[in-house]
């Protein structure tokens, strides 16, 4: 009986707006994450490629990629625009982070008045 109960709800306007606008979240949400996860590795590239210009000698330039280019510069200049990376993507990833917890709460909310109203039978649960 209880099958039989959770196929005979009716979707209204209002209901179908949050179940689009839940897949509209999830879809951003992934995308996001898969940001992060980026961003994450290129701090950590960045981590170990300042970790290796210490071990420089201080007097060799250090050949740094610019856009498509590579030039000569100091260590002093290539350290300080690591920093300056290091910093934007530190940014970058707070900004991702928050993002990714509003989005994460707005879900739970839709998630809850979904489930209350259809129960079992809507699946909102991510792969």
């Amino acid at each position: 009986l209880q099958r039989e109960e959770e196929r005979d709800v009716e979707v209204s306007w209002e209901d179908q707006s949050r179940i689009n606008q839940f897949s509209k979240l999830n879809t951003r949400l992934d995308r996001l994450e898969d940001e992060y996860k980026a961003q994450k590795t290129e701090k950590e590239y960045l981590d170990d490629l300042a970790m290796e210009i210490e071990l420089l000698d201080e007097d060799e330039p250090v050949i740094y990629k610019i856009g498509d280019a590579f030039v000569k510069i100091t260590m002093e200049e290539a350290q300080a625009r690591l920093e300056k990376a290091k910093e934007d993507i530190d940014s970058c990833v707070d900004d991702l982070d928050n993002q990714i917890t509003e989005i994460s709460a707005e879900m739970e909310e839709l998630k809850k008045k979904l489930y209350a109203k259809f129960g079992q039978a809507i699946n909102l649960e991510r792969n």
